[in-house]
């Protein structure tokens, strides 16, 4: 396949980072969107550009693919209304952004890949969750709603539009492997909550290619779940993480407990999601890593 230029928003994040590197492996010139610029500078190449949000309108008409990863961390602090209210605006204000731009370019780019996550279903304890599955009613259900109608706007461009929507995401550095390594490496791990919450985890590399899986199925559109076809709960995945580590998983952090600390903002790890990726296996996608001991330890 010919070089394509991707614009990408969130290049420089967690998944952001991977992508990037697998896109330019593929022979891809990208530009990535970022706040600051200028501290990208020296990692600019030939084939690797970053520019400021105010700048995206002039690039818009050389870009073939624009993939939309923009938006505020859900973790690590209480979801006090100012919070919550940046994660709101960091997804809807960054993806209408990006179609303002496209509705202003007389050239659209093919394709606009833009995330979502499986918050978008609520918690639904053993339901099995397809792409046809209703969407909850809490706050990060609602905003993974209003983030989906902002990124199907461009359809009325007639640019394709793919939502992701993500789950959890496992890679070394970062995500809910960093967080959970630590206790587990100092014998002190366990399940997080009940235990008996569903995870819909997916490894990074299948991640990248379920991003990347668009671009070459120019049949493929509309939303599709990105997680393994294998969920696990919470109590199965602190057992694999222990056994893969050589250590126990005894210590179960209560669901009180996450409660008093992070008031709402432990919804997104106590929420129970049997996620199923229907819609990518229908389309002929094959999964690396759909046994997460073999994910975890590629990992670990």
């Amino acid at each position: 396949m010919e070089e394509k230029k991707i614009l990408i928003t969130g290049g420089t994040g967690f998944v952001g980072s991977f992508l990037s590197e697998e896109l330019i492996k593929a022979g891809n010139f990208i530009t990535i969107v970022t706040r600051d610029p200028s501290r990208y500078r020296e990692k600019e190449a030939s084939n690797q550009k970053y520019i400021g949000w105010d700048e995206i309108e002039s690039v818009m008409e050389k870009t073939d693919i624009v993939i939309n990863l923009a938006g505020e961390n859900l973790f690590g602090k209480r979801w006090t209304d100012a919070v919550k209210k940046s994660i709101y605006d960091s997804r809807i204000e960054a993806t209408r952004s990006l179609v303002d731009a496209m509705r202003a370019s007389a050239r659209k780019p093919e394709l606009f890949v833009s995330a979502s996550a499986v918050g978008i279903y609520g918690d639904n304890g053993d339901t099995l969750l397809t792409e046809d599955s209703p969407h909850g009613s809490d706050f990060l259900a609602e905003v993974c709603v209003d983030w989906e109608k902002e990124a199907m706007v461009a359809t009325d461009l007639d640019v394709r539009v793919a939502i992701p929507r993500i789950g959890i995401v496992l890679e070394k550095n970062g995500g809910v492997v960093e967080k959970m390594y630590l206790p587990f490496s100092l014998f002190a791990g366990g399940p997080v909550g009940s235990g008996q919450q569903y995870l819909p985890w997916i490894h990074m590399t299948d991640l990248c290619r379920a991003l990347i899986h668009p671009i070459y199925n120019p049949e493929f559109s509309g939303v599709y779940n990105a997680c393994a076809p294998e969920p696990v709960t919470m109590s199965e995945f602190a057992r694999v993480l222990g056994e893969v580590m050589n250590r126990p998983s005894f210590f179960k952090v209560p669901e009180f407990v996450l409660k008093v600390a992070l008031g709402e903002a432990a919804t997104p790890v106590l929420s129970s999601l049997n996620v199923q990726p229907k819609v990518l296996q229908v389309s002929g996608f094959e999964f690396e890593f759909e046994d997460l001991k073999l994910a975890l330890a590629d990992i670990i």
